[in-house]
């Protein structure tokens, strides 16, 4: 059997893990199916539904200028999940080139490399890419690029930590011997045995994103009104908790469960790629 297929059938073996792939693949479905899901546009006013409660017209109820909340939620989801991807892909392109030229190099290049690392590290991951979108400006893509920039540190340690480990190992010396460069060696002898380490970081990472995503447009500084978000549609429902509660606890579940389905996704990718984790 293939290590690929060991890995997908180790995670099918745990229920946990089955459940949040199945969590990720449906809000991956109904962000891309959203128009056809729903039967209402996410930005369309109804000043004759104003804060109506949950019925079999709006399943979630409307929210503060009449708006379904339940296309709002779907609609929602693009960004959320757009976020968490392009955080994450741009922390990866970032990092891991860092992180594998510090570990495999060393030298001053390793030192200049670990101690920026260290120092954007020493700032909380929320607090610095709220400075950063603030820098930037208030967009969804902003909200991205800060996001990415402030994982990139995370991505920039785990591959020096797993290249530090990996570089002494006798297929790299017997690749040295025959006389591989070694921009060579490290890409394509170091790089895909610290891949499945990285993988598993970048599930839980995705996680981290949406929070991220949440937080900074409950902030302001993400996805812009009237584009739905999350963490937007929880900073409106905020004012009407005691009348219309129902409007904080749709986009709050969604994030929920959203981040809770990759935890365990991650948990269980990390047990299926991690021989030690089976006592093997």
């Amino acid at each position: 059997m293939s290590p690929g297929r060991r890995a997908l059938a180790l995670i099918l073996r745990r229920p946990s893990a089955v459940l949040g792939l199945a969590v990720i693949l449906i809000a991956v479905a109904a962000a891309i199916l959203a128009p056809w899901l729903v039967p209402y546009d996410p930005a369309a006013q109804s000043w004759s539904a104003v804060r109506k409660p949950p019925s079999w017209a709006h399943p979630f109820g409307t929210d503060e200028v009449g708006r379904d909340i339940l296309a709002r939620v779907i609609y929602g989801a693009r960004a959320s999940l757009a976020a968490g991807a392009v955080s994450v892909a741009i922390a990866l392109g970032l990092g891991v080139p860092l992180g594998l030229a510090a570990g495999y190099l060393g030298g001053l290049l390793d030192v200049l490399v670990s101690r920026f690392t260290d120092a954007m590290l020493a700032c909380p991951f929320l607090i610095l890419a709220i400075a950063l979108a603030a820098f930037l400006g208030p967009s969804l893509t902003n909200a991205m690029i800060a996001i990415g920039i402030a994982a990139t540190p995370i991505f920039v340690r785990l591959t020096r930590g797993q290249v530090l480990s990996v570089r002494s190992e006798l297929y790299v010396e017997a690749a040295r011997a025959v006389g591989i460069r070694n921009w060579r060696i490290a890409v394509a002898h170091v790089l895909p045995n610290v891949a499945p380490q990285l993988l598993v970081q970048a599930s839980l990472t995705v996680a981290t994103a949406i929070i991220a995503e949440a937080s900074l447009s409950f902030l302001g500084l993400g996805q812009q009104p009237p584009a739905p978000s999350w963490g937007s549609m929880l900073n409106v429902a905020q004012r009407f908790l005691t009348n219309a509660p129902w409007m904080a606890v749709s986009p709050g579940l969604a994030i929920f469960a959203t981040v809770l389905a990759f935890n365990h996704f991650g948990d269980g990718l990390r047990d299926a790629l991690d021989p030690r984790g089976r006592g093997e």
